[in-house]
């Protein structure tokens, strides 16, 4: 069996660099993308806005304070979609075991491609340089022999990046790097590794599991075997979504039982869209809800069945999920995620004659969005709620 590599290809603040991009006049300019109300949420922040201290899943509130002078733009998440498919497209020449992390990032397993190139990083510069001529942005790669260290590595010199990460060379690269940078290790587990005595991954592999368990328990093993810069892990090549959902953060309170009847429609409209458009359905129906008090609640309800992607049967089930709580506490937030995902399949003794007239009327619909865009035709009752406040 030949040498593995894996490479980690991440794009550098992608939403803000396609922004960038796009405009010319953005470039050198400290850009901010989220939601734009006072409660929303940093999305991605450039460079120059890092450098103020912006950083992503920051409120927007706090972002205004700390870059006044910053650009906020709104999120175009299905432009950013269509740009993020172009890039895998890129990295399949490449290599056809491809795991994608998200829309910025993927994993490639590159191992004999160093048959076809000099060096194996040379492989990372043509990516790279595929990249930046196809689309014009910017991405980091990391290339080890482990998925852990390749992404360890993408990030290591940031921006524009590419690091190489030999076998043999593991631990004296891992050795003088904060314990913060193990793959799992949170804010939590990483003050009680200091508290121990642990600063540096160095300190880790040199202590031995049996002086790192009193400290983080179960999780001994794992961190040692990456501290000396091992991970097993294979790539996920056939990796679905866990989750298909959406939420929204409201510019004002919801109290009005209409109100939020109103918006789950509008969740269960988008979720199940997205839900048809990857042919997916799914057993688990989950609702969060966040009120101005910011207690949040999440409840939840599987179905006996082998699942759906209906907009009706989600709507109902949010529905009746939100009604048993018995509260009229104004919301902040409200989310709808369907997960137990499984490819879409039909249940023929189920079908009825007007199941089947609604979904051929569904895929109807679909067809005509997805050729016109989501605008262009609409069930009356969306069209009603897009209307009534203009």
């Amino acid at each position: 069996m030949g040498t593995r590599w894996i490479m980690h290809v991440d794009m550098d603040a992608f939403y803000a660099s396609v922004e960038q991009r796009d405009n010319p006049a953005l470039r050198g300019q400290p850009v901010i993308v989220g939601g734009l109300s006072e409660r929303g949420v940093v999305a991605t922040a450039s460079y120059e806005a890092r450098r103020y201290g912006v950083h992503s899943a920051m409120s927007m509130r706090q972002a205004r304070r700390l870059c006044p002078d910053g650009v906020f733009l709104p999120v175009r998440m299905a432009y950013y979609r269509r740009i993020s498919h172009q890039i895998r497209v890129i990295l399949s020449r490449y290599s056809p075991y491809i795991e994608p992390l998200a829309l910025d990032e993927a994993f490639l397993d590159v191992s004999g491609m160093e048959l076809h190139y000099p060096e194996i990083i040379t492989i990372g510069e043509a990516v790279k340089a595929d990249i930046l001529r196809i689309t014009g942005l910017v991405a980091s790669a990391g290339i080890a022999p482990n998925k852990f260290l390749a992404k360890l590595a993408s990030d290591l010199e940031k921006p524009d990046g590419l690091v190489w990460i030999p076998y043999g060379k593991e631990q004296e690269i891992l050795a003088p790097l904060p314990v913060s940078r193990l793959w799992g290790v949170g804010k939590v587990t990483e003050t009680a590794l200091r508290k121990a005595g642990f600063e540096t991954i160095g300190d880790i592999a040199r202590a031995g599991q049996d002086a790192l368990r009193p400290v983080v328990g179960k999780q001994a093993h794992r961190l040692y075997e990456l501290a000396c810069g091992r991970d097993n892990r294979q790539l996920d090549v056939s990796r679905r979504p866990q989750s298909v959902g959406n939420e929204h953060t409201y510019l004002h309170d919801l109290i009005r039982p209409e109100e939020i009847d109103e918006q789950f429609r509008l969740l269960a409209n988008e979720v199940a869209w997205r839900l048809r458009q990857n042919g997916l359905m799914g057993r688990t129906i989950t609702i969060k809800v966040r009120y101005a008090s910011f207690e949040t609640i999440t409840r939840s309800l599987t179905l006996e069945d082998i699942g759906t992607c209906a907009e009706e049967q989600l709507y109902f089930s949010a529905k009746k999920l939100y009604n048993k709580e018995k509260v009229t506490h104004p919301v902040r937030l409200l989310g709808l995620t369907v997960s137990q995902l499984r490819p879409y399949q039909v249940q023929e003794d189920l079908f009825s004659d007007d199941a089947e007239t609604q979904a051929k009327v569904t895929e109807a619909i679909d067809k005509l969005q997805q050729r016109f865009g989501r605008q262009a035709i609409m069930k009356g009752f969306l069209w009603e709620m897009s209307h009534e406040k203009t």
